[in-house]
């Protein structure tokens, strides 16, 4: 072998090392980034979960929902400051705040009550109601979101973490490319963007699946508001729900927007089938 080629083997070895090292350095990254929540968080969460100020309807959901698992993938901890997006009738305001209450700071960003008798104004009252009715959400502060409007949901750069559940197929593309600029602006680098949504099979048209979104689009468009994708969970995946029903997603529980018709049948498949994806704002 001349000196020219083992000079130019040589080199080829140390790239392939050097790639080597670059890939680990990455799957470690990745890894540091998906990593779930301390212990004492975990029992902080579990304890909202069984609270008496949920009720036995909120609780029946926990088996679809898998509030536990999902905020853990999120990384979400006990003295964070977190955003809520919509938090609509308070399902997961109900874990959220008695988890943050004392350690840590939760905004509760909603559509603002301006005074018109529409489902916003509506929606922001009976919210208001709920956050009056028990001590657990004295700590809660209120923030006005409007959908396709710039919105401070906190202030810029303060929140650890900014969740969304089941709310992009109601936003369509221009309010989802929004609310994620807007989540962008709100989060510390190195801050994280938990979305849980309905989720569109793969191959199927999104006009025959109504209220479910497909999962690379929205990784997308996370990253055209600047997000790094950091991962996925199936916890909230259900091979049963196959999207395509007369109703869209609403056929299925809890809503059964056909109500008796098929209900056994609705009820089998139980709730939607859910991506669970998680960003991080580098």
């Amino acid at each position: 072998m001349t000196i020219k080629a083992t000079t130019l083997k040589s080199i080829s070895i140390a790239l392939a090392l050097t790639c080597s090292a670059m890939t680990a350095s990455t799957v470690m990254a990745h890894e540091q980034s998906v990593q779930v929540s301390d212990k004492a968080t975990i029992v902080a969460l579990e304890k909202a979960v069984m609270g008496e100020h949920r009720s036995a309807a909120n609780k029946a959901r926990d088996i679809y929902r898998h509030p536990v698992e999902t905020l853990s993938f999120f990384g979400f901890n006990a003295n964070m400051t977190v955003v809520e997006i919509t938090p609509g009738g308070g399902w997961y305001t109900e874990i959220l705040a008695p988890a943050l209450k004392g350690t840590g700071k939760f905004y509760a960003s909603h559509y603002p009550d301006t005074g018109e008798d529409n489902y916003y104004s509506n929606s922001r009252k009976k919210l208001v109601k709920k956050l009056a009715s028990d001590d657990v959400y004295s700590e809660v502060v209120l923030t006005d979101f409007t959908p396709r409007t710039v919105s401070e949901l906190a202030p810029k750069g303060s929140a650890d973490l900014v969740l969304t559940f089941r709310n992009l197929h109601n936003w369509k593309d221009a309010g989802v490319e929004q609310v994620f600029k807007d989540a962008y602006t709100a989060l510390k680098p190195g801050g994280v963007l938990g979305v849980v949504e309905h989720r569109l099979p793969a191959g199927v048209e999104p006009e025959k699946a109504v209220g479910y979104v497909s999962e690379a689009h929205t990784i997308k468009q996370a990253k055209a508001a600047g997000f790094r994708f950091a991962g996925a969970s199936e916890v909230n995946a259900n091979p049963k729900d196959l999207a395509v029903y007369p109703k869209g997603v609403w056929t299925l529980p809890p809503v059964l927007a056909l109500k008796d018709q098929d209900k056994e049948k609705y009820l089998a498949i139980g709730e939607s089938d859910r991506m669970t994806l998680k960003f991080v704002k580098p």
